[in-house]
């Protein structure tokens, strides 16, 4: 006779994240102790099958010594055992390490401590001595706040539920789909899907898919994915765009009357050839006294954009526009951005000025800021000043021209280009002396076809045309940053929004010596001054090399990041005391902050609070971040997408970076990085040599090294990962 088996029926729910919820409950008074009944009392949970889970976690967590039972059936959090708050940066092998400001170096975690932690999220973790290895490592016993609850991934479907394998490496667990969430979406869909609920008892979490977003490979699929895995919007609400066209654009005589008319001074605009959004134009008067007086004029985006309302919403939800290979995903709606607001040639627009006059050294004898309206005489693409400025003339040759017809130019203009690109060279040569660092890094660019399939790579670099135009507008925001911020020969200390650059990591400065010596070059690193000098010299001596990308790269990288914030500690890279983003409002929200304070103490308007602010700086840092992760996600998917087309081709590169897994390299003709597995190197058997950057053939002693000269053929191409596998051909 067969036995039946015997079933187990669950009395009631699991209680979510119990362990969490109990770990919040002690961490609220370390020193007092609660019982079961309590714990069950704040959680209100009041029925017989609830208090028994809370007691066996309650047991669980003493014999894990988590917790300690202070008398019988008394608990408190052990602080014998060393816990912390920090992050999570999570490793596509499914470790991690945690990032506490309480420790000098990141702590590893093992994947089977993550406790459902992920990637980016705040935790609280368990800092232990391995006993045997003595090695330091972590344990997450409390996620505290969740980074993200959305991931972009593929559907698997079957009769009864799914999974979505999402596209992030950083994403270890697969999210569980019932298939009454599967919301219309068909197996091997790109979907984005949202974690509902992560039960205690499973290695998956559970979700919902929001939205479909088409089929993998597929150009608006992918870029769409780029976007949403970085929370970042493809398009405006309805209303957002409503209210954009309800704003009264006319600039009546009253308007104007507030404003320095500056109408009638000789001005234009010098911008990329694409470029459709026009936020700063440059005037140009000769004075009387032989001095320039200069303009540097920004659209006027807080005159049309007015706090609190929805469309200012909206544009700090942004913070920032999102500039991908194909497309310009923007803080404004259109209307604004490229229209109103865009300061457009043969348009009368309201504009925002800082004035200075010089002389004829570059030197500043008179500034003045505040509300105009101008006009501009003329729009440049950056190509055609740069031809100005080479030949010294007025006229700009058909190759280079925006009409695709040669054109005179007339010479007051001309003069205003000339004497401009003098000035700012004066400018940026000084600039340098006090110990700027001068990152000129190639662009890389791609011809796209109809269908944005990219048909040719191109490398953008700034010439004296771009170097004008910066120089002019880091001149306009640090002079704006020290009017605010410094007066009378010391700090104001009034609320403002400051960009501000920390000095260079000691340790990641170290790392990067000792990759340079590899080549042949060095890193005085003895004062700030002569870092800066020697990081200058690096970059001059490496300037059109084979190994010039990667160690531009990895010198970046050096670099603190810059960052928004009230607390102003200068710019390193720029070498200025004080500084602030002025320029650019169309696309970036802390140059709105920046005119709104900027127009308040013009006013006579005392120091507003700087918590305010200064949590609108950090937002605005993170969602810089974010779409500058978008927009390199959206070059690799290019890079990849290119590729595809060169398979059968061999290719020159330079070895750009070894780990135990493989050797990554850079095409040389292209920027296109890819990987070479170890497992592919047929000719012996390598080992991975971490101080010589270098993996070692066992037989041969045959060593592949960073900065080496390879030719490799691509071996495989997965544009869902952004990623490019390389088959090595020699060395």
């Amino acid at each position: 006779m067969t036995r039946k088996k015997k079933i187990y029926k669950k009395k009631g729910k699991v209680i979510k994240d119990l362990t969490r919820k109990i770990f919040k409950i002690l961490n609220e008074d370390s020193n007092k102790t609660y019982n079961y009944k309590q714990i069950a009392a704040k959680l209100r949970i009041n029925d017989t099958d609830g208090k028994t889970q809370i007691l066996q976690k309650l047991v669980s967590l003493t014999v894990s010594k988590k917790i300690i039972e202070v008398e019988r059936g008394k608990y408190k959090i052990n602080e014998d055992r060393k816990y912390h708050i920090g992050k999570l940066d999570v490793t596509s092998n499914g470790n991690a390490y945690f990032m506490s400001d309480d420790f000098e170096e990141d702590i590893f975690v093992p994947s089977v401590n993550l406790g459902k932690g992920l990637h980016d999220d705040l935790v609280r973790a368990y800092v232990y001595k391995k006993r045997r290895s003595n090695k330091v490592e972590a344990d997450v016993v409390e996620i505290i706040e969740r980074a993200k609850q959305e991931f972009v991934g593929v559907l698997q479907l079957n009769k009864t539920f799914g999974f979505v394998l999402p596209d992030s490496p950083k994403m270890y667990a697969d999210i569980f789909i019932p298939k009454s969430k599967i919301n219309g979406a068909e197996h091997g869909d790109k979907v984005l899907a949202k974690i509902t609920d992560w039960p205690e008892n499973s290695k998956n979490p559970f979700g919902k898919i929001d939205t479909v977003l088409g089929k993998p490979g597929e150009h608006d699929t992918e870029i769409h994915s780029i976007l949403l895995e970085y929370g970042l919007p493809h398009e405006f609400p309805t209303d957002i765009e409503n209210e954009a066209r309800k704003l009264p654009i006319e600039i009546t005589e009253e308007e104007v009357g507030k404003r320095r008319d500056m109408r009638g001074d000789l001005t234009f605009t010098i911008d990329p050839r694409d470029a459709k959004d026009f936020d700063d134009a440059l005037s140009f008067t000769v004075l009387e006294n032989g001095n320039y007086e200069i303009g540097i004029h920004i659209a006027d985006v807080s005159h049309y954009v007015q706090e609190d309302t929805p469309l200012d919403v909206e544009a700090y939800n942004r913070a920032t526009s999102v500039y991908l290979v194909d497309r310009v995903v923007p803080m404004l709606p259109e209307m604004l951005s490229n229209g109103v607001c865009s300061l457009r040639p043969n348009e009368e627009k309201l504009t925002f000025s800082a004035v200075f006059e010089m002389n004829t050294k570059a030197e500043i004898v008179g500034t003045w800021f505040g509300r105009t309206v101008t006009y501009s005489d003329k729009r440049f693409a950056y190509e055609e000043a740069q031809a100005i400025i080479e030949s010294g003339g007025n006229t700009v040759p058909e190759e280079v021209s925006l009409t695709g017809a040669a054109y005179e130019v007339e010479q007051p203009i001309v003069d205003a280009v000339l004497t401009m690109d003098r000035l700012a060279k004066i400018l940026r040569k000084k600039r340098m002396k006090d110990g700027a660092i001068s990152f000129d890094k190639v662009e890389v660019k791609f011809h796209l076809d109809a269908d944005a399939n990219p048909t040719g790579v191109f490398f953008k670099e700034a010439k004296d045309a771009n170097k004008l135009i910066e120089e002019f507008m880091l001149l306009a925001n640090r002079k704006v940053a020290e009017f605010i911020g410094f007066a009378k020969g010391r700090a104001t200390n009034k609320t403002f929004v400051y960009r501000v650059h920390d000095e260079p990591d000691v340790e990641k400065l170290a790392a990067l010596q000792n990759i340079v010596n590899k080549f042949g070059y060095k890193i005085n690193t003895e004062t700030k001054e002569k870092t800066s000098e020697s990081l200058n010299k690096l970059l001059k001596d490496v300037h059109g090399k084979g190994e010039a990308n990667m160690v531009e790269t990895l010198a970046i990288r050096s670099m603190s990041k810059a960052a928004y914030t009230t607390q102003n500690i200068g710019h390193y890279g720029l070498a200025f005391d004080y500084y602030s983003h002025f320029t650019s409002p169309i696309r970036r929200y802390p140059d709105v902050m920046t005119h709104r304070l900027l127009q308040h103490y013009l006013d006579g308007g005392k120091s507003p609070k700087s918590e305010v602010f200064e949590e609108r700086c950090k937002h605005s840092s993170k969602m810089e971040e974010l779409a500058s992760k978008a927009e390199r996600d959206s070059i690799k998917y290019m890079q990849v997408k290119y590729m595809e087309d060169h398979k059968d081709q061999e290719f020159e590169g330079v070895v750009s970076g070894v780990t135990e897994w493989g050797i990554y390299v850079e095409i040389s003709s292209n920027k296109c990085e890819g990987m070479v597995r170890i497992k592919d190197l047929k000719d012996d058997y390598y080992i991975f040599e971490e101080k010589e950057f270098a993996v070692v053939g066992q037989a041969t002693q045959a060593r592949i090294q960073l900065g080496d000269e390879v030719v490799v053929k691509v071996k495989h191409t997965d544009l869902e990962r952004k990623h490019l596998d390389f088959e090595l051909i020699s060395h």
